[in-house]
Parts: C-alpha cells; structure tokens; sequence
C-alpha cells in the first residue's frame, strides 16, 4: 500500500467499531438475547479484524460486519444447542457497555419468528440497513430480503392482534 490513501480505502479499523460497534452489538443482543451478546460482538469483530486487511469496497463495509455478525449469531446458536442446559436459570448478569441492550416483549416475539423472516426483520429494524443491503448479507434478492420484512412484520402484527383481541377481556361482538 501507498503512503498516500486512497479516497474510497477503508477507514482505520478502530472508526469502523466507532461507528457500527453499537448497531452491532444490539443485532447481536436482537439475535442471541443479552447474555451472550458480547460474546458474538467479541467473536464478529475479532473476525472482521483478521479479515480488515481484504476490504477494497469502504461502502460495503457497513454491510460485510452484519453478514459476519449474523453467522456469529448462527454459531452461537449451535453451539448452545450442543451442550445441555441448565435446569435452574441462574441470575443474568448485568449489562456493562453503554450501548443498550434490546430485551423487551417485542424483541422476544421476533426471536420467534422463523430464521429467514428474523434475520431480515432484525436488520431491517435494529441496524437500519436498506433492502438491498439485507440481500447481501442473507446472500439472496432484493426482493426476497423485502418478502422476508414484510412476512415477519406480517406475522407480528398478526400475533400482536390476537394477543390484543383475547388479552382485553372484552367480547369480540358488540354487545354480547
């Protein structure tokens, strides 16, 4: 490499967790729950870091961290379905970074929804990426990143729907 940068080089590494260190960290909390979210930050920057060096593009570099956050993720789940679980769930630990940590009722409802309808859900909605960046990090279209939005968003809205129609109390007749 010149002594002279390049204009569209990739930023020092050190800006790029700056900039898009806490967006991933609340992917990887929306992904893996709070109790293993730094472990899959940890994991995805040490990763990106080895693989720093091969970036040529610095605008798709946004996009390339959440494709390897989200593998992350998928390792993290696997390797927590090899091993049994606990009977007894200790006391989570306390979150120490200032980024907060996204654990409420709707977050958990989108960790329910099935894989593909997750992912996009969750990069639509926590790390702001455009449709087109979702398709390149789940490595599919455009328009089937859009589909995997709208078919999650679709099937919350459902289940919140239901919720709210038996959780009033109320009958669904007028009158009854």
């Amino acid at each position: 490499m010149t002594l002279s940068a390049k204009a569209d080089a990739p930023p020092p590494f050190e800006r790029v967790i700056e900039l898009h260190g806490p967006g991933l960290l609340r992917f990887c909390a929306a992904r893996v729950g709070s109790e293993r979210a730094e472990d899959c930050f940890q994991e995805t920057m040490l990763s990106a870091l080895r693989g720093y060096d091969r970036v040529r593009d610095a605008g798709a570099i946004r996009s390339w961290l959440y494709s390897i956050a989200a593998r992350k993720a998928i390792d993290i789940h696997r390797a927590r379905a090899r091993f049994p679980q606990p009977v007894d769930d200790p006391e989570p630990l306390a979150a120490t970074h200032d980024a907060p940590v996204v654990e409420d009722e709707i977050w958990a409802r989108v960790r329910a929804l099935p894989e593909k309808q997750r992912q996009a859900v969750t990069l639509r909605y926590l790390a702001d990426l455009s449709h087109r960046e979702i398709a390149e990090v789940m490595q599919t279209s455009e328009p089937a990143a859009r589909r995997n939005v709208f078919e999650g968003l679709r099937r919350l809205r459902r289940e919140a729907g239901a919720r709210a129609s038996h959780g009033s109390g109320e009958s669904p007749v007028q009158g009854a």
